[in-house]
């Protein structure tokens, strides 16, 4: 069957556990946890900032005061509108100190996108970065449920200002705001009432990206939360001595968990840059030395194109991890080439609170020889997965078919959508939109996104493996493909590609390569050579804009 609770990889590949049981019932108890385990080490470094377990304690305690001070009370959602920046973590301590639900929200949304997940969320707090509140929240606040907009700005926690990201910048004071910082410290010293958090409440919502629709509320519950953070530890071994460097946005749940829970779990520091600017996160990474990451494979081919890349880069780092984008072969081997260090697989979606299968410590992913995708690993210990028909019914093994994810670190639901709860979580597991089989040794293995293969004269063809077949060109650096209607063949393959730096080849020789190596119905019939693929923020390329 298309579910494999045999697990025989437990034995084939490392030493991962059958099943976690994680020690704590919240994540608010697994962050004291890390508090009593070392409160003078450092929680969070922002460039030459240090902030310490026990100041982020303080400085927490002092907000969630301010915060119920304010008339928020459990269950109310404070929402941040922040880059990597240490007040991300306050914010999120503080709310669950108050007994509330963090809702994190892209910073690159803009007033449609802030309008809708404000409303949604009924978040009754913002915390925006003061640009930010300037630029978009000052006309969208009034139309929401916010009660409270408290402004901070992204020089705080640090005394040597990079000129390549905050030059110009300046402290901004808005009028109907107040200040982050001037409210921690009017209530220092401060401590809230005891909370008490039950491992179904909810800790977060995060929201979908919205390809398949409006943006959908994920309710990621401390359950989830101190589940996930177990996987990294315990299974990505992002464990203690050693940093964390927090390349992904925070907001995104590969930041949230694989950055911020699990610093707090193992407890070890969280280096953060800002934002993703290839040319400071390189000098961040000879600063700092962190030791673990997880970021799309997209960040990470940034760095490796830059000009002052060096294998000296990664020298530090013990575990790294890619999640987010689809990762081929030739990233794989072209990682290796430049770091010395094996890349790992992780899979998730914000609906399984980031890992549902990853590749075990120490193992490289197989790649499958039929269609050339590289593995994103075994299902993660205590998770099941399955492979189902178009009926929901389990498909034999090597099959393809959805896959759907059962486990502890599947959310609860969407807020205040039954019906897309009902639809996309039948039973508590997750339809997750991808498809791809299972082998006999228990790696998942994923042909693309249901909604973008593409019927070429009635074959299928998914765009992934157009894209890895590419991706072995010397000269392609990124691709994209996708279908486009065409008269003759119902919808014909168009491949949008960007080169290496320096690098020259025609569209001709692009088709070519790929009609070289695969069916006639498969290779692209145009191929577009663009500077840029435009993606998400987290790395992830948006096909649907070029498909538009």
């Amino acid at each position: 069957m298309g579910v494999y609770d045999e697990r025989p990889w437990l034995d084939l590949y490392g030493d991962m556990p059958h099943d976690l049981a994680p020690e704590h019932d919240n994540a608010l108890d697994m962050f004291r946890a890390g508090l009593a385990t070392d409160p003078s080490g450092a929680a969070v470094v922002y460039f030459d900032g240090v902030m310490s377990r026990e100041e982020l304690d303080q400085q927490s305690d002092a907000l969630a005061s301010a915060l119920l001070e304010h008339g928020f009370a459990a269950g109310d959602r404070l929402a941040v509108y922040l880059q990597n920046v240490p007040q991300f973590l306050v914010c999120m301590v503080a709310t669950w100190k108050a007994g509330g639900v963090m809702v994190s929200i892209n910073p690159m949304s803009r007033a449609r996108e802030l309008t809708y997940l404000l409303q949604d969320s009924g978040a009754k707090v913002l915390v925006a970065l003061e640009q930010l509140y300037d630029e978009v929240g000052r006309d969208v606040v009034p139309g929401t449920a916010v009660e409270l907009v408290l402004t901070t700005s992204e020089l705080e926690h640090q005394t040597r200002h990079d000129e390549r990201l905050f030059a110009g910048m300046s402290r901004q004071r808005h009028e109907g705001t107040t200040d982050l910082a001037e409210l921690i410290e009017a209530h220092r010293g401060q401590q809230p009432p005891p909370v008490e958090l039950a491992p179904d409440d909810v800790a977060f919502l995060t929201y979908t990206s919205g390809t398949t629709g409006v943006p959908k509320g994920a309710m990621n519950t401390h359950r989830n939360v101190v589940f996930t953070a177990s996987v990294y530890r315990d299974c990505a071994r992002f464990q203690a001595p050693g940093s964390v460097f927090g390349i992904a946005p925070l907001f995104h749940i590969t930041g949230l968990i694989g950055h911020i829970a699990v610093s707090f779990l193992a407890p070890m520091p969280l280096v953060l840059a800002y934002r993703f600017e290839p040319h400071v996160v390189l000098d961040a990474l000879v600063e700092h030395r962190p030791t673990y990451t997880i970021g799309a494979i997209t960040a990470f081919n940034a760095l490796f194109n830059h000009p002052e890349f060096t294998k000296d880069h990664f020298s530090s780092f013990t575990s790294v991890y890619s999640g987010g984008a689809a990762i081929s072969p030739t990233a794989e081997k072209a990682f290796l080439t430049h770091t010395g260090l094996q890349v790992h697989n992780a899979y998730g979606l914000t609906e399984t609170t980031s890992p549902m299968t990853l590749t075990p410590f120490g193992a490289p992913s197989p790649v499958d020889p039929t269609s050339g995708a590289l593995s994103v690993g075994v299902p993660v210990p205590s998770t099941v997965v399955h492979i189902w028909d178009e009926q929901g019914q389990d498909l034999p093994l090597g099959e393809v078919g959805e896959i759907v994810a059962d486990g502890p670190q599947v959310v609860a639901g969407y807020w205040g959508k039954p019906e897309e709860t009902e639809a996309n979580l039948p039973g508590g597991a997750l339809k997750s939109g991808d498809v791809g089989f299972m082998n006999d040794q228990g790696w998942i293995f994923i042909v693309d996104r249901k909604k973008d293969m593409i019927n070429a004269s009635g074959y299928k063809v998914w765009p992934r493996e157009v894209e890895d077949v590419l991706a072995e060109h010397p000269a392609v650096r990124e691709s994209a493909v996708v279908g486009v209607p065409d008269e003759k063949r119902g919808e014909t393959v168009k491949a949008f590609v960007s080169l290496k730096a320096g690098s020259e080849v025609t569209t001709e020789e692009l088709i070519a390569h790929c009609k070289e190596r695969m069916a006639a119905y498969k290779y692209p019939r145009q191929v577009v050579v663009i500077d840029e693929l435009p993606k998400t923020v987290t790395g992830k390329i948006l096909r649907r804009e070029l498909r538009d």
